[in-house]
């Protein structure tokens, strides 16, 4: 939270964080595990071919059988495992950089590891907050969020934990403000 930490004015409070919900994670990871799956896969199918077409050419043991495969095998399982790496590694630093903050003046929407992708909507031009749920998400509570505000368009959060308090907390920002321009 070092972006919003910075960018907060002297009479600007937090009035909720959101945070990444743990399915997030579980998606990382079940990235790296179809890789894997796939690999796997690649390899047994390259066993197949070389038992069933090789006619005794290749012998296959376990501990050195990724040194007799063809090349082009070797390479794709590689491939596939290194996709999943980067996947995960992908997900985990959007996890890790990402800031979603509700104030007492605005919503801060900062995403980024190297450049720094800012969406800022000041909390009396928010029109609309709608909240986006799957059936897992229903089941597991998180969802996304899709504000619309005036002149800004409309920003997509991406899956946050207890959607519907951060959007709760947005109405009490919104009343917040309300209540702070009448005085």
């Amino acid at each position: 939270m070092l972006y919003v930490q910075q960018s907060l004015g002297r009479d600007e409070e937090l009035i909720h964080v959101g945070s990444f919900h743990w399915m997030y994670t579980v998606q990382a990871v079940m990235s790296m595990f179809w890789a894997v799956l796939i690999a796997a896969v690649i390899v047994y199918a390259a066993i197949y071919y070389q038992n069933q077409y090789a006619y005794g050419f290749y012998s296959v043991n376990l501990l050195g059988m990724m040194q007799e495969f063809h090349p082009g095998v070797r390479l794709g399982v590689f491939f596939v495992i290194v996709m999943g790496i980067l996947k995960f590694c992908q997900m985990m630093i959007i996890k890790a950089t990402t800031e979603i903050v509700v104030t007492t003046h605005r919503l801060i929407y900062k995403r980024g590891l190297v450049a720094r992708h800012v969406g800022e909507i000041s909390i009396d031009r928010i029109e609309g907050v709608n909240v986006l749920q799957t059936i897992w998400g229903r089941m597991f509570d998180y969802g996304r969020l899709a504000v619309r505000g005036m002149g800004v368009g409309e920003v997509v959060l991406p899956p946050v934990e207890h959607p519907i308090l951060f959007r709760k907390a947005i109405d009490k920002a919104r009343k917040m403000s309300g209540k702070s321009r009448d005085l």
